[in-house]
């Protein structure tokens, strides 16, 4: 694999919790109407963790991904970053999301999105971009450094969206279906830098997918049914 990546500052004890979700729950609407999206879901990520987040579309995952990161807020529960000092929208690249849908700046040309959280960390602009192109040869798609997102195809710009994160080399790493749009080949090569990017920086890497081949290459699976989470990692957490 090309490249090393270099842990960011912040040192973690390995026993520490880099997100905690305690009896979490969330909703959307009220009334009626209200939908629960996850239902008393309790689960800690440590330093180190490899973490397959399994289930049928509408169980839940995306919603637990979205909470984990701080873009949503739980309607009841205790979620707390405690090894992160504080809310993840304060740290910016510190916790890493690849998503599921369209996540690129469509002003900004790929070199530039995937800079982008690292120049929002303060990051000055030539090591920002120094990063972003290392990142960008790590999935093999130099190529498209210079290329505006209305110009890629949903698989390229699903791995633009995952060389940002890598680039700002986070302590948390969470995927939504990280290899949905790719076909088997890319897929898989985006699995082999999610894991040995994790690994080389220590990182967490919880990845939701409907893929069992996916889920296989990680060690410990969490199952969403339903909003809820299985008995085995509501009370266990992951190892």
């Amino acid at each position: 694999m090309r490249g090393q990546l270099s842990p960011g500052t912040i040192e973690i004890e390995r026993d520490s919790a880099l997100v905690a979700c305690v009896d979490v729950a969330r909703t959307y609407g009220t009334g009626p109407a209200a939908v629960v999206a996850v239902y008393g879901v309790t689960c800690t990520v440590r330093p180190g963790n490899r973490i397959a987040l399994t289930g049928p579309s509408g169980s839940g995952k995306s919603t637990l991904l979205h909470l984990m990161a701080g873009l949503d807020t739980p309607t009841s529960g205790t979620l707390s970053w405690p090894a992160l000092d504080g809310h993840p929208l304060g740290h910016p690249g510190r916790v890493g999301v690849i998503f599921q849908g369209p996540s690129l700046l469509p002003a900004l040309d790929v070199t530039e999105n995937v800079a982008l959280l690292l120049l929002l960390a303060d990051t000055p602009e030539k090591e920002a971009t120094q990063r972003a192109r290392a990142a960008l040869e790590r999935l093999a798609i130099a190529d498209l450094a210079n290329k505006l997102p209305e110009q890629l195809s949903g698989g390229q710009a699903q791995r633009v969206a995952v060389a940002r994160v890598l680039a700002a080399r986070p302590t948390l790493i969470l995927a939504d279906e990280p290899t949905g749009q790719l076909d088997h080949e890319a897929g898989g090569l985006v699995m082999d830098v999610l894991l040995q990017a994790s690994e080389e920086l220590g990182a967490a890497l919880v990845v939701s997918t409907h893929d069992p081949l996916i889920a296989d290459r990680l060690p410990v699976r969490w199952t969403m049914r339903d909003g809820r989470m299985d008995d085995a990692a509501s009370t266990g957490g992951a190892s």
